[in-house]
């Protein structure tokens, strides 16, 4: 923290920031549950981390993290005593946002990983929102395959209920699944989660509070189900730069495959594919980004901000 100097006012923020020295320094003597072949199996697609970087944010990031859970069970335990409630557990949610690439995808993974690897071995469920997207025949019915991944196309009252469900304490719930390769939901197939002591809720617009389709406020907001949140941040150029090294890399990978929805891109020469990417961001990720996600940074409880490396440089905790 800088000084204050005479007839100067000291900034006032709800977050206190730490540098990585200072954040790292939080795990103590705390050990990684996971190597670097597991390391690899977690990591998304030109996500630059090592196992350094998992000890230097995420360690930490998992310890804070177990407090919280920790301190929510020991309450609800209580309440439940006071009230004469028999009402089963409640899974503790905890929502990671952020921009497509941004790199959200691995961090809810080992988050899932390190908080399933603590005292006791909680039991950890990973939920994405792409499996609530309308399916691609809605989009197109409804005109919105342009805008897939703006928060319209998402049957947001399917999530909704998902999560009221789900805190509410049934038993067993389930997901929509997504498919990446086909680029659609799948038909018929769904994810079960059955009270997990913690649940991981990974989406571009889970911090989002925009309207509903027919314009009014939402009465209810995702984030009301929510018991701690994680924003993935990095400068819009670099996020851009990532999608774009993205996109050429899976040319080679998930392109190449004939039956995946983009395999039309698998033969594109490095700058038609480059000048392809870059024009999908121009006209869906990066107005997502600076329309419906990047808004909603503040209403995060932590948020990672990324230097153009991929290496998390700061760290900001909303103060209790």
């Amino acid at each position: 923290m800088g000084r204050v100097t005479a007839g100067t006012r000291p900034q006032i923020s709800p977050y206190a920031a730490f540098d990585r020295e200072a954040w790292r320094a939080l795990a103590g003597s705390g050990t990684l549950p996971l190597d670097e072949a597991e390391l690899r199996a977690l990591r998304s697609l030109g996500d630059r981390i090592d196992l350094d970087e998992v000890a230097t944010v995420y360690l930490p990031l998992a310890e804070l993290l177990r407090l919280h859970v920790t301190a929510s069970q020991r309450l609800w335990a209580a309440q439940s005593r006071f009230l004469g409630d028999t009402t089963a557990k409640v899974p503790y949610v905890i929502a990671v946002a952020g921009s497509v690439a941004v790199g959200k995808s691995t961090t809810a993974r080992l988050l899932q990983t390190l908080l399933a690897a603590g005292p006791d071995s909680p039991r950890v469920d990973l939920v994405t929102t792409d499996g609530f997207l309308w399916p691609n025949a809605v989009l197109e019915q409804r005109g919105l395959m342009s805008r897939k991944g703006f928060p319209e196309s998402y049957d947001r009252r399917a999530l909704i209920r998902f999560l009221a469900d789900l805190k509410s304490g049934r038993g067993e719930v389930s997901a929509p699944v997504y498919s990446h390769q086909s680029y659609d939901v799948l038909p018929g197939q769904r994810q079960l989660v059955d009270r997990p002591d913690i649940l991981v809720l990974e989406g571009l617009n889970v911090l989002q509070a925009g309207r509903r389709d027919d314009g009014r406020v939402p009465e209810v907001f995702l984030s009301d189900f929510f018991d701690f949140s994680v924003y993935v941040d990095a400068g819009e150029s670099d996020i851009q730069q990532w999608y774009v090294e993205r996109f050429l890399a899976l040319r080679r990978t998930a392109f190449a495959d004939t039956s995946a929805y983009f395999h039309r891109y698998a033969d594109l020469s490095d700058d038609d594919a480059r000048a392809t990417a870059l024009s999908i961001w121009a006209a869906v990720n990066g107005p997502n980004l600076r329309q419906n996600i990047a808004p909603t940074r503040s209403r995060a409880r932590l948020v990672l901000q990324k230097s153009a490396d991929h290496s998390v440089r700061r760290i900001l905790l909303r103060k209790l």
